[in-house]
């Protein structure tokens, strides 16, 4: 290792322990939503002394903050604790996704197809087989985190690789392409929720569908694969040189259970979840491709506003329990409807967290809502930005750098955007810029910096895999190791974006770049 390599890797060591302290300083996201709600109160009470008032550019009607440090304030607060949660767009929209995607990962089918995908590539897209693996793998939460990176390494070594270039190429795709997908995962409606409630801010009607950023999603994953197997090849496998098992603490492992064959049951069950599939698809072109299809809008013809679109949650859902349960009864997973739903009921067991988090975030959201603050800042930040004379997609660029940075400090991307959503959506959305385009950008940044980031939730786990093969790394060799992932996707990415906006092309099925003012 040359000093020079040593200094920079020293230097990245010292950034992120501060990093690390500083997010570690930060209490826990449901917790920090509890005293956000009690700073909109008091910052509301302060607002509305100060006489603040906007003019709402859309309608003219004077908008003043509304304090809740008042008697009639306390009574909402308490007589609608109980529907500002149970109404909150994304805890209904997760939940269902959840059971469906439940169904295939216990009936084991999720992990069979990824160990087909990755086993069968031939050698030389291997590399890339196993970064696009990573990308689909979000669809099913952190079973890439657990299953696909370890495998990464296990395969690269198998190979004659170095095994670490293996769990990076995999981590970047998992965690790094975390917004790029060929199919929609629990993380879309739960951030279009999100952008929903925010957008209502400014438009009560508005209507933010779970495949928002669709067609970005599909450009972005070969995109991301792509650059991930260019780093791979020409930047990480490099500079890491060659292996030798001494560098190793355990570098053997139980690698049969992972990289073993399919076994003849698991080759029948993914034949018959391949049917399903097709079976069930062929159920939805039925009901959208013709021009009186049973899914289309039933006033207009069209997709847009459709049940298909609106029920894109539902279809997660429902597909999850047919191909998991086509192949849970094939492998011997699922003997009975009881397996069936004890799958679901194992998935929603691992939510708890996540509805404490979901209760306080909607608490927060609906204060920012009832005070007006959230429209007065969108308005006044709106004006500031139109008076600086920046543009479209210089505004979104610079909109994804400060989504990248701040996911450097708060790792959950739902409890980040529950923040930044109420400000930012309705801010753009003052400046015609629409909420699918300003989510889109935040993706972006968000999944970039997370493959960096100290405060993502699976970033210990990945050390401990890199540490599996180099006794001697850590976070700052983790770091070295994946920051030219980040570069390149973050660059990637940008490029996309503004040859997107460019063009004019919509993000997702009835998602505009724009809205009408």
């Amino acid at each position: 290792m040359t000093r020079h390599t040593e200094r920079v890797n020293r230097a990245l060591t010292v950034f992120l322990s501060t990093v690390e302290r500083g997010g570690n300083a930060l209490p826990h996201p449901a917790t920090l939503f509890a005293i956000l709600s009690g700073f909109v109160v008091i910052l509301s009470a302060l607002a509305a002394r100060t006489g603040l008032e906007v003019t709402h550019p859309g309608t003219g009607e004077l908008i003043q903050p509304v304090s809740l440090a008042t008697v009639a304030g306390l009574h909402r607060i308490l007589t609608e604790m109980v529907t500002n949660f149970t109404s909150f767009a994304p805890l209904g929209t997760v939940l269902v996704a959840m059971l469906g995607i439940g169904v295939m990962e216990s009936s084991g089918l999720i992990g069979a197809a990824l160990r087909l995908l990755v086993l069968s590539a031939p050698k030389r897209l291997l590399t890339f087989v196993l970064v696009l693996a990573g990308v689909l793998s979000n669809t099913a939460s952190e079973i890439g985190y657990v299953l696909l990176v370890p495998l990464g390494g296990i395969i690269f070594l198998g190979t004659g690789r170095h095994p670490i270039a293996g769990l990076a190429a995999a981590f970047a795709g998992v965690s790094g392409g975390y917004s790029a997908n060929l199919l929609l995962g629990t993380v879309d409606p739960l951030l279009a929720g999100l952008s929903e409630e925010a957008a209502r801010i400014v438009d009560e009607g508005y209507r933010v569908n779970a495949a928002a950023n669709y067609y970005f999603m599909v450009v972005s994953t070969f995109i991301i694969a792509g650059a991930g197997t260019w780093v791979t090849e020409r930047v990480v496998i490099p500079r890491l040189g060659p292996y030798s098992p001494d560098q190793g603490a355990d570098e053997t492992g139980d690698q049969s259970t992972i990289l073993g064959e399919l076994s003849n049951k698991e080759k029948r069950g993914l034949v018959a979840a391949l049917i399903a599939l097709g079976v069930f698809t062929l159920l939805l072109l039925w009901g959208t491709v013709p021009s009186n299809g049973f899914l289309r809008n039933p006033d207009t013809g069209g997709l847009l506003r459709s049940p298909f679109l609106s029920g894109i949650v539902a279809f997660i859902f429902l597909g999850g329990v047919v191909v998991g349960v086509a192949y849970g009864a094939i492998t011997g997973a699922f003997r009975n409807d009881a397996d069936v739903m004890n799958g679901m009921g194992k998935t929603i067991s691992t939510l708890g967290t996540y509805l404490v988090l979901v209760f306080f975030a909607a608490q927060f959201v609906a204060y920012f809502n009832w005070t007006n603050l959230g429209l007065i800042m969108a308005v006044e930040g709106a004006e500031t930005l139109r008076n600086s004379g920046l543009g479209g997609i210089p505004l979104m660029l610079s909109f994804v750098v400060v989504s990248a940075i701040i996911n450097l400090f708060m790792g959950s991307a739902s409890a980040k955007w529950a923040i930044m959503a109420p400000v930012f959506v309705p801010m753009f959305m003052l400046l015609g810029y629409s909420p699918e385009l300003t989510q889109t950008a935040y993706r972006i940044g968000d999944s970039t910096s997370n493959i960096v980031a100290p405060m993502m939730s699976y970033f210990a786990l990945i050390v401990a895999f890199f540490e599996r093969y180099d006794r001697k790394s850590g976070i700052g060799t983790v770091v070295a190791t994946m920051l030219p992932y980040s570069i390149a996707f973050l660059v990637c990415w940008s490029v996309l974006l503004v040859l997107w906006m460019w063009l004019g092309l919509p993000v997702g099925p009835g998602s505009a770049l724009t809205v009408s003012g």
